[in-house]
């Protein structure tokens, strides 16, 4: 009885700390690294709107420039900025190189930077508009319908969210930004390490 009864106290220990570690999860960033956060909020990084909790995924597809469909859990396994901007709105034009330099500096296994045109034209107007201020790191897709961005609630432009290692929105900025800044890349940088598999 007394082994049983050590057993059953066993089993509900593992479920409840399991339940404690998915909830934790579930809650995204914990407050210790949200004030860590909130010391780098400096520069532009002061229009970070990091949010309570995580946002839900965001399942609608947009698209390469060869037509293929993309998914953000595509991108699964990494921090995600993700820019919604258009060929026609001049703040999304002058912040596009920075975000092409972001991509290059800090883009890899940890992070991708991800330019999501909502131009209704066609893709061609995107791949010129690259073109001609020569970026290097960015790939090219696009939004066409808007799908993806009135899920995201992205009303004005530009308008960037950034997305935890599970592809769940946990801060934006409205507006314009440095995205190539010092101030911006130490924030990217310790977002990464927080939350680094065994962080």
């Amino acid at each position: 009885m007394r082994a049983f009864a050590a057993l059953t106290f066993s089993v509900l220990l593992y479920a409840v700390l399991s339940l404690g570690a998915n909830t934790v999860s579930a809650a995204g960033l914990s407050l210790e690294d949200r004030a860590k956060l909130e010391t780098l909020r400096t520069g532009d990084m002061t229009k970070l709107v990091v949010h309570p909790k995580p946002r839900d995924r965001i399942a609608e597809d947009f698209r390469d420039q060869y037509g293929n469909a993309i998914n953000l859990a595509d991108f699964e396994g990494k921090i995600v900025v993700l820019n919604f901007w258009a060929t026609w709105c001049p703040p999304c034009r002058y912040e596009m190189p920075g975000i092409d330099r972001l991509a290059g500096e800090l883009g890899g296994n940890d992070l991708a930077v991800i330019a999501l045109s909502t131009d209704r034209f066609d893709i061609d107007r995107v791949i010129d508009f690259f073109a001609e201020i020569e970026t290097q790191h960015l790939g090219v897709y696009q939004d066409r319908r808007g799908d993806l961005a009135r899920r995201a609630g992205a009303l004005g432009l530009p308008v960037t969210l950034i997305l935890d290692r599970e592809g769940r929105e946990i801060a934006r900025v409205t507006g314009e930004a440095e995205w190539d800044s010092p101030e911006t890349k130490a924030l990217l940088q310790e977002l990464i390490a927080m939350t680094a598999p065994g962080a």
